[in-house]
């Protein structure tokens, strides 16, 4: 049969899983998208223009 934990121990647990969520959560913040390899250019659109594909 399991033992009754302490409240101290519940405490430090949660504790303990709340630093770890923050951590993730901060270092995931951090974590920005990647950066485009290259500047597209001026003659090479990015996108197509929604005028275009409506028509």
């Amino acid at each position: 049969m399991l033992e009754p934990t302490r409240s101290t121990e519940r405490y430090a647990r949660g504790l303990a899983a709340a630093v770890a969520a923050v951590a993730a959560l901060v270092l995931a913040a951090h974590a920005g998208p990647a950066r485009a390899a290259a500047d597209p250019g001026p003659d090479l659109p990015a996108t197509t223009p929604v005028e275009a594909v409506v028509r």
